[in-house]
């Protein structure tokens, strides 16, 4: 920088104290950049956790560009408009931040910051009865993140806020963090914020940030129904962008941009991204096959809502690069596409404490990556999808994946299926409460067969040990009954009014 750094000092090398000074431009009394007047639920749901005092550390999860860097930008825009002085909030961003090798970088950049930025130490700030809060963005990549924080929180009074689009690197974090963690799970945009997105209002998500019990009574699911009617015409044209956009951020924010730019767009920052940059190198500085997993993740789109064996796609696998990639290794690459949070790989149920036998089901984080990584497009509209019967089938199997999507994205929430076995019909997505188990079934269709189609819930339903006191049915439109009153039905397009 040609400028004289706002606060130099030893400790930290001066290209990195310039890159930290440039990510807190507040310091200085200068604006951040230029952020979106809209607002995902994400902000007020870390402001929230912070409002509760839980745990010091709250962690966002969830995969890449689906807008978790700006509500963190939002959320410091909040907190100094409430009047938190300016040198109390530290950013950084960790994916664009050398570690300049430094040993334990977490540590000594926040001493670095009490030292040349506060003036004075964390406990101090408490102490005099002031607060601040450390913003730390895509930090999973870090070696011994979690351990840093842990010692970090145990001797500092400070709140800090984490971002990570790694499952199992934040997953691992919160064994060493337990007890001093909340963590918040998010996906690509609800229909609630497409809506918001768009200038329209759906209101809040009908599943609040206060647990999950309300999810065991009938009742509230009947109300989820009858929300989505009483907005039909607002919940439609909203559900409509999303078939055709996705769910995204980039997609809505930049609604005059042609698709084919946007499908291009999502595949550079999305997915390759991931595939060439935060999978390239696995444990022990090992590279791994980026073809293998572009070509997993196509086949990952090709079955999405599907449960392929392994088998199966190994033998795809090698068909199409032409090599010989064993079961062990395609099992091993699948996973970590899910640990990108790019796809959900939805267990089968165990029951009765005895692993069931059956594969994980495919679930995408959105649909239109599918669309764009396979340049298809397949509508989930039910007006669009009408005039192309042909892509009825297809239809069908990508809205159980954005069901499994929409579910795996609510945090806390135990989600499985269940296999065809012995004669009992398969259950396309089981949700567990406690003891309490909830069948859901996805018709997506316009008629119901109140016989053939609800066989599977009333199935479960009556085994009682299962503990299943109603089930769900997921098709198209509101007009159908199940026929059954255990049985709740209600479309997609509301079922996604949840978050």
């Amino acid at each position: 920088m040609d400028q004289q750094l706002l606060f130099p000092a030893p400790g930290l090398p001066s290209g990195l104290i310039a890159d930290i000074d440039r990510m807190n431009p507040w310091w200085a009394g200068k604006p951040q950049r230029p952020l979106p007047a809209t607002r995902r639920h994400l902000v007020s749901m870390i402001h929230r956790r912070f409002a509760a005092r839980l745990a010091p550390i709250v962690v966002v999860r969830g995969p890449r560009q689906v807008g978790k860097t700006t509500a963190l930008r939002q959320v410091i825009q909040d907190l100094l408009e409430r009047g938190v002085p300016p040198r109390q909030v530290f950013a950084v961003q960790f994916d664009e931040l050398p570690e300049a090798r430094l040993k334990e970088p977490i540590l000594r950049i926040v001493d670095w910051f009490e030292k040349t930025v506060l003036g004075q130490t964390l406990n101090q700030v408490a102490h005099a009865g002031g607060e601040t809060y450390l913003v730390l963005d895509e930090v999973q990549n870090l070696k011994d993140w979690a351990p840093q924080l842990k010692f970090l929180v145990d001797h500092a009074a400070t709140r800090v806020l984490v971002t990570g689009s790694s499952a199992l690197r934040i997953e691992a974090g919160r064994d060493s963090l337990a007890g001093r963690i909340t963590t918040i799970e998010t996906g690509v945009l609800s229909l609630t914020e497409i809506a918001s997105f768009r200038g329209g209002d759906l209101g809040r998500p009908e599943l609040q940030d206060n647990g999950l019990e309300v999810l065991q009574d009938k009742g509230f699911w009947q109300g989820l129904a009858a929300r989505g009617r009483t907005i039909k015409p607002q919940r439609d044209e909203a559900f409509r962008l999303f078939s055709e956009r996705g769910g995204y951020p980039l997609a809505h924010e930049r609604r005059d941009v042609p698709w084919p730019l946007l499908a291009d767009q999502l595949n550079e920052t999305v997915i390759r991204r991931v595939i060439q940059h935060d999978l390239r190198v696995g444990e022990r500085g090992r590279r791994r096959d980026p073809q293998l997993l572009e070509e997993l993740f196509r086949l990952a789109c090709r079955c999405a809502g599907q449960t392929p064996g392994v088998q199966l796609l190994g033998r795809e696998v090698q068909r199409t690069l032409a090599a010989n990639v064993g079961v062990q290794r395609v099992r091993h690459y699948l996973r970590f596409l899910a640990d990108t949070l790019l796809i959900r790989l939805v267990p089968p149920l165990e029951i009765r404490l005895e692993r069931s036998r059956g594969n994980p089901k495919i679930c995408l984080a959105d649909h239109a990556l599918r669309a764009s990584w396979l340049q298809e497009f397949v509508p989930l509209e039910p007006l669009a999808l009408e005039k192309q019967p042909a892509l009825t089938i297809e239809a069908g199997r990508l809205a159980e994946s954005v069901v499994g999507a929409t579910l795996c994205s609510i945090p806390g929430l135990d989600v499985a299926h269940v296999p065809e076995r012995a004669g009992e019909p398969e259950i396309d997505f089981v949700l567990s409460l406690g003891t309490v188990k909830i069948p859901l079934e996805v018709k997506y269709q316009r008629r119901i067969d109140p016989l053939r189609d609800t066989e599977g819930l009333r199935t479960f339903i009556e085994h009682a040990a299962n503990r299943a006191p109603f089930g769900l049915l997921v098709s198209q439109t509101d007009d159908e009954s199940a026929g059954d009153p255990r049985i709740v039905s209600l479309p997609l397009s509301s079922l996604m009014l949840l978050r």
